[in-house]
């Protein structure tokens, strides 16, 4: 897919005729909502642009230009309402509502994934874990439990009769590419990637890695320059 020149408020003109955000734009705006949910939770109502610079490290001028390209969020010497902002930001991402995640890997990590509020805060909700070891399988995970380990086996059935849009690799780095592999055919289009394995998958299948050690490589970059 080819598309146009960046158009103001950092959108692009898709084939078409349809409009989605520059990478740059997007990739800011999620950090913005990442900031301004946890705000929420600590029950701030306001916040300035000042305050989203210092926890993003985006040039506040660049954060009132960012948001200033989809409408007028913000008061002069008041700032933004954290909750009018959130809903925004998530209109303009296209994640309002509820979608339903696949967790692989019933280890420590997953299982610690499946226990957090790192998604759900985010209107994501993992609806159903797996896992290759028959010992696991059936076993108790997530908050109070609420879910169980399911058999492999059933990854088709279950993205079908769940919906699933997002599937999280917490598996060895050796078994990664094989369910990357099976979501691809199961119909899954987002793959979010814990392991270090390098995933190969169609063109239209998006993958995200996320890895610690090159976050804080790239921490430590900018504290020695």
């Amino acid at each position: 897919m080819s598309y146009g020149r960046p158009m103001d408020g950092g959108l692009e003109l898709a084939e078409g005729g349809s409009e989605r955000l520059s990478l740059g734009v997007a990739a800011r705006l999620s950090r913005y909502l990442q900031v301004l949910t946890q705000a929420k939770k600590m029950g701030k109502d306001t916040i300035s642009s000042q305050e989203l610079a210092d926890y993003t490290h985006v040039n506040s001028t660049q954060i009132r230009r960012d948001l200033s390209g989809f409408g007028k969020f913000g008061k002069r010497g008041v700032g933004y309402n954290v909750d009018a902002l959130v809903s925004q930001i998530r209109k303009i991402l296209r994640t309002s509502g509820q979608h339903n995640i696949a967790l692989f890997g019933a280890g420590h990590l997953g299982k610690a994934i499946a226990g957090s509020d790192i998604f759900a805060d985010h209107g994501f909700e993992v609806v159903a874990i797996f896992d290759t070891d028959q010992k696991k399988v059936g076993e108790p995970v997530g908050s109070n439990g609420r879910l169980r380990v399911r058999p492999y086996a059933d990854l088709q059935q279950v993205v079908d009769d769940e919906d699933i849009v997002v599937g999280v690799l917490a598996v060895p780095t050796e078994a990664a590419q094989r369910v990357a592999a099976d979501l691809v055919d199961a119909g899954v289009k987002i793959i979010f990637n814990y392991s270090e394995a390098l995933l190969q998958v169609p063109p239209d299948v998006t993958v995200h890695t996320s890895s610690p050690a090159v976050d804080l490589l790239y921490a430590l970059y900018f504290y020695l320059t």
